[in-house]
């Protein structure tokens, strides 16, 4: 890893989070004890190690920590599997090094006398690892900087929250668990007050982690619920959400309860995760709002155009699991169409806000997205349309979901074909990207088409 990732010049996002010269104090007086290395995983995971405080100081600082590259080639049980360039049998499944972000430097407060930094990847001779989310998103955010452009995104990120402990969810087989909630608690203040004691305690944990929560809502399935956060740089707010994800499980475990981003885990309303995204200026100048003629700019119709020219071939970044594609039904709330909408919930593409609120909401993903491939994949988008000057497609006003507009893939297999083809997407992300990807989606889909599920037990058993 070596000194040069020392230096902590990285500044934090706000004075909740750490410099290292604090975590040096806290670890001096006994306050931390324990500090974690992390990276994001392509199933949008936190993994890593931890580590005792004074040898994190001691030893690791200057010496540095690496990982299996085995760690973006696993599925999602982390059996290792074959087609992977970066790692193999064949290549001796070596090592990556884990590279801190000093600006992601947190206290974990739901834990005991924990810290946490997230980390970029590099191979040995300090190359980054390009296959890797957070590599994959920053490579469009320095795109967008060339184009003289900042982005800002915020996730939805909803879940739902059961009774039974992880544990006895996995004995159930995962089935006939009770949720925190028995009706529709959409908006309801009381239905909201029975899983308070939990949401509570996920909001303020994470706010003293750093991360400016806006508050909690009720859902429509039962015993679902979103907390939402406060919109921030694409990099921070997919670091932000990466926490969050990770440490709500871990605060309804500590709860006797657990909680699923499944896309889709029964047949009521599905987890979304909308993302917000906007364009500012280097100089946070507006540039998706004309002020003296009160609209939009023909730049910011040119990047709608864009994301959804490349919604087809990006779905896989948006919806990257067997279990995603079930949430896209007619009348769900989840978008069937690839269309834009002013304030239009039908529409994969809703626009909202004025002035410096204006901004984009891609309707498509759901609570199991990885949030850098899915915030890499609209600036790609975005950033394709203005490059190329794309002209806007007529707005969808009314219901999308009976329009003749093109239709969201409805297959991992779909989507699948539509990435491995794309030429655009080869553009923006580089063939060793897109065949990384490629070859999870092939993951999957061999392991589901191998796999006899419940619904086929049902169904055929005893009557077929």
């Amino acid at each position: 890893m070596g000194n040069h990732i020392t230096e902590g010049t990285e500044q934090p996002v706000n004075d909740r989070m750490l410099t290292l010269d604090r975590l040096r104090h806290e670890i001096a007086n006994g306050t931390v004890d324990t500090v974690i290395l992390a990276f994001t995983d392509m199933q949008g995971r936190l993994q890593g190690k931890r580590l005792h405080a004074q040898y994190f100081l001691d030893v690791a600082l200057s010496a540095g920590t690496e990982g299996c590259n085995y760690l973006l080639a696993v599925d999602v049980d982390m059996n290792t599997v074959d087609g992977y360039a970066i790692s193999s049998w064949d290549r001796g499944y070596g090592d990556m090094e884990f590279v801190p972000d000093w600006s992601t430097l947190r206290l974990l407060t739901h834990l005991p006398a924990t810290a946490m930094v997230q980390c970029d990847l590099m191979w040995p001779d300090h190359s980054p690892v390009v296959e890797s989310p957070r590599a994959i998103l920053r490579a469009q955010v320095d795109r967008a900087r060339e184009m003289g452009f900042t982005a800002h995104a915020g996730t939805e990120l909803e879940f739902i929250a059961f009774e039974d402990t992880y544990e006895e969810a996995f004995d159930a087989g995962y089935s006939g668990l009770r949720g925190v909630n028995q009706y529709n608690v959409d908006y309801s203040i009381l239905g909201t007050t029975r899983a308070e004691p939990l949401l509570r305690d996920i909001r303020n944990h994470m706010y003293a982690a750093g991360l400016d929560v806006e508050g909690a809502k009720g859902e429509c399935n039962f015993g679902q619920h979103e907390i939402g956060f406060l919109y921030n740089d694409v990099v921070v707010t997919a670091d932000n959400h990466a926490v969050y994800k990770n440490a709500a499980k871990e605060i309804a475990a500590q709860h006797g309860k657990s909680i699923t981003f499944m896309a889709k885990y029964d047949q009521r309303e599905g987890n979304s995760c909308h993302i917000h995204l906007s364009l500012r200026g280097l100089d946070g100048e507006l540039v998706f709002w004309d002020e003296e003629q009160d609209r939009r700019t023909p730049l910011y119709d040119s990047f709608v155009a864009g994301l959804l020219a490349t919604a087809r071939d990006f779905t896989l970044m948006y919806a990257p699991n067997i279990n995603s594609y079930k949430r896209f039904a007619d009348a769900s709330f989840a978008p069937t169409a690839i269309a834009w909408g002013l304030d239009n919930r039908t529409c994969a593409v809703r626009l909202v806000g004025s002035g410096s609120s204006a901004r984009l909401e891609n309707r498509i993903p759901g609570g199991d997205v990885n949030p850098y491939l899915a915030l890499a994949a609209m600036l790609a988008g975005g950033l394709h349309g203005i490059e190329q000057e794309l002209e806007p497609v007529p707005e969808t006003e009314g219901n999308a979901y009976r329009s003749d507009a093109e239709r969201v893939p409805r297959t991992m297999r779909e989507a699948r074909e539509s990435w491995a083809a794309s030429k655009v997407a080869r553009s923006c992300f580089g063939d060793a990207v897109v065949d990384h990807y490629t070859n999870m989606a092939d993951v999957e889909l061999r392991a589901f088409e191998a796999a006899v599920t419940d619904w086929e037990l049902r169904r055929g058993f005893e009557r077929l």
